[in-house]
């Protein structure tokens, strides 16, 4: 098996805005024709899930599957929300990302599918990516992919400031190293203000500052007493007072990319999924860069997911179109041949087997949009170290029932600390009195 096509990040900028509404059962876009065979429509954005559609209709002759790109993250949640709330057009499969995963379960939008098999899964995939789809003692969709943190690094800037950042197991490690990278005129990393960093760097560090009831009615929202939470806000925050981090270029931009390809930003703590897109992104990194583990507040190896998603049945009535979407999630997401059609492609995996397989650790090159092989890691074998980001994952951190609204808020309010306009703990201060004034709008108890 060859690994390596080109891949897309899967990842996005959110900001939707939406209710809590309760929705009846959703007439759905599956249909019977009058040859007995049913037809699926799933909605995704991931550029493997079409590669999926030839082995799974070879494999279940009766069903048919249309993918639909219906946007990415935002735009596709949004037309999902108005589809089930007007009980029309929705799809029968959708892809959702894990921290989305909660909003769509409290709504009532996804197929709990534990009793379809689901259930049995807990050992396939790995510890992270497995607590994200189980909510409230149910199955709400099953691991496409995970995106473990790992630190990206390129090798040339930090031979230049005389760090091997193989060596850096702490925070203050880290720090020290950013000073020394500084001296070069380079930036370790870059952070203009990221909901989903800090939501994974506070994951990593032990932070859970959110819980749901499991009747869903009453949230937790402890930003601000979290120990955990204020501890990566004062490492953070040195390292923002003291010009160590690239503040000011926005990431996924243009002059980001730019920053990563000439080395002026010369570190990314980021999702396993990354090694793609440094290479559409940052093409003259090619060989200059390396991966290993993320460093910790007390150099004990921990990790958190960034990124990744979930293929999730959408809620239905129809116990047979239901069974058809299930039988195409589990063959995306468990069988052998639909997960190695999907990781050919580009995708970081979320189960164990492909995770430890010769195939994928052996991986020391990736393949560009041209078909032309790089060694971008200089001949590492990066899979066997994003592999073990994987297992270092920490399980047991929830998201907000909200979390699409809460991360589209995050710039609002913690914005202008990255600006000097204020410090971190005020800016989450405020970003929190907003959560929990959404919480309570939308008819949560709260407790902070």
């Amino acid at each position: 098996m060859k690994f390596g096509k080109k891949a897309i990040a899967l990842i996005g900028s959110l900001a939707m805005l939406g209710s809590i509404a309760a929705c009846g059962s959703n007439s759905g876009s599956a249909n019977t024709s009058a040859n007995g065979k049913t037809t699926l429509t799933v909605w995704a954005w991931d550029s493997t899930m079409p590669r999926t559609v030839k082995g799974f209709e070879k494999a279940n002759p009766n069903i048919k599957v249309k993918v639909v790109n219906a946007g990415t993250t935002k735009d596709e949640y949004t037309a999902l929300s108005n589809a089930m709330q007007a009980n029309s057009g929705a799809p029968d499969v959708a892809q959702i990302e894990y921290y989305a995963l909660p909003e769509y379960v409290i709504r009532g939008y996804v197929q709990n599918i534990a009793d379809n098999g689901a259930k049995n899964f807990s050992k396939f995939y790995t510890p992270g990516t497995w607590s994200s789809v189980n909510i409230n003692g149910g199955v709400y969709g099953l691991p496409m992919d995970s995106g473990p943190m790992a630190w990206f690094y390129n090798k040339e800037v930090f031979d230049k400031a005389g760090v091997d950042p193989t060596q850096i197991k702490t925070w203050d490690e880290f720090y020290e190293a950013a000073k020394k990278v500084r001296a070069t005129g380079s930036y370790i990393t870059s952070d203009s203000g990221d909901a989903g960093f800090f939501d994974s760097m506070t994951w990593q560090n032990g932070a859970k500052p959110f819980s749901t009831s499991s009747d869903g009615k009453t949230v937790t929202i402890n930003l601000t007493g979290d120990d955990k939470v204020k501890g990566f806000e004062a490492w953070w925050q040195k390292l923002i007072d003291e010009d160590l981090i690239d503040t000011k270029t926005a990431g996924w931009t243009d002059d980001w990319n730019k920053g990563l390809d000439n080395g002026s930003i010369a570190s990314l703590l980021i999702g396993a999924w990354m090694p793609y897109n440094l290479l559409s992104g940052a093409p003259n990194g090619d060989g200059k860069w390396r991966i290993t583990q993320m460093p910790t507040s007390d150099g004990q190896p921990a990790g958190s997911e960034s990124g990744g998603s979930s293929l999730a049945v959408v809620k239905s009535s129809d116990k047979a179109k239901v069974d058809a979407a299930y039988k195409f999630v589990e063959y995306v997401t468990h069988n052998k041949d639909g997960i190695a059609t999907r990781v050919e492609g580009g995708a970081f995996p979320a189960d164990n087997d492909t995770l430890s397989s010769d195939s994928f650790l052996s991986q020391t090159s990736i393949t560009d949009a041209d078909g032309k092989a790089h060694e971008y890691f200089g001949g590492q074998k990066f899979n066997e170290e994003l592999a073990k980001a994987a297992k270092n994952v920490r399980s047991g951190y929830k998201f907000l029932p909200f979390e699409v609204y809460a991360r589209g808020k995050f710039g609002d309010f913690v914005g202008k600390s990255y600006t000097g306009k204020q410090k971190l703990t005020d800016g989450v201060k405020a970003w929190q009195d907003d959560l929990v004034s959404y919480a309570k709008q939308q008819g949560y108890q709260v407790k902070e």
